[in-house]
């Protein structure tokens, strides 16, 4: 899974790694070392124009049948991932896999072992080993409120982990390389299976660096680059 994440890059480093089309005013968005579920991210999507375009959104997609605002907050706090075996059949997710997919950016996200022997709520860091910037697979929708109010709100696609992440823990995010992305975002591309294929990638761990970082983390109210920098583990207890 992806509960807890990094980015700390202006929407200008952003423009020109994803070659994001700069027609309007940009989002801009504060540097962020600890993105929890419900606050506000940056997400690559293609507009109206079939250009690329950097938007801001809720993280953790709003069910569609929301009937109010606290309804719609409390549904996000249960979909802030969209499992990749099911996405395409569950009922808060199909419509926008099928149309509505973007990539998240991000420096690199925190993941809590669950398949080591690690200390308690040990946390550690998982970034690409050459700085640069992580595409996760998203999906993003729109809910309208009772009183007219638009709010956007995105999903992070994830999947069965491969080694070493699983030794961590069986979850990771489903990341695309860069030669995926027109497709990805492109919403003709509609058939379930031609989807799929898009997000089955050979080694979707390569060029991925992971250490153990400090419990600071573990607190949302915590934040600043700090957050990950390695720590050691005891001997029994180094992973790498």
């Amino acid at each position: 899974m992806c509960g807890r994440y990094a980015l700390s890059k202006l929407p200008a480093e952003l423009i020109e790694e994803f070659e994001i089309y700069t027609g309007k005013t940009l989002p801009l968005l504060p540097a962020d070392w600890n993105i929890a579920p419900t606050k506000q991210i940056y997400l690559i999507r293609q507009d109206a124009d079939y250009k690329r375009e950097l938007v801001t959104a809720s993280w953790g997609l709003i069910a569609p049948w929301s009937k109010t605002m606290s309804e719609a907050i409390k549904s996000q706090s249960i979909a802030i991932n969209a499992r990749s075996e099911s996405v395409d059949v569950k009922p808060t997710f199909r419509s926008a896999f099928l149309s509505r997919r973007c990539l998240i950016p991000a420096d690199g996200y925190y993941e809590w072992a669950t398949e080591l022997s690690a200390p308690a709520k040990q946390p550690f860091y998982i970034s690409r080993s050459d700085q640069k910037t992580l595409a996760f697979a998203g999906i993003w929708d729109r809910w309208i409120s009772p009183t007219g109010e638009v709010k956007e709100s995105a999903s992070i696609i994830t999947r069965q982990a491969v080694s070493p992440l699983a030794e961590i823990h069986h979850r990771m995010p489903t990341f695309l390389p860069v030669d995926r992305w027109d497709s990805w975002l492109n919403p003709q591309i509609q058939r379930v299976d031609e989807i799929r294929t898009l997000m089955d990638v050979a080694s979707p761990a390569e060029g991925l660096q992971v250490y153990p970082v400090g419990r600071a983390v573990n607190l949302v109210r915590n934040n600043g680059p700090e957050l990950t920098v390695p720590v050691e583990l005891g001997e029994p207890e180094t992973l790498f």
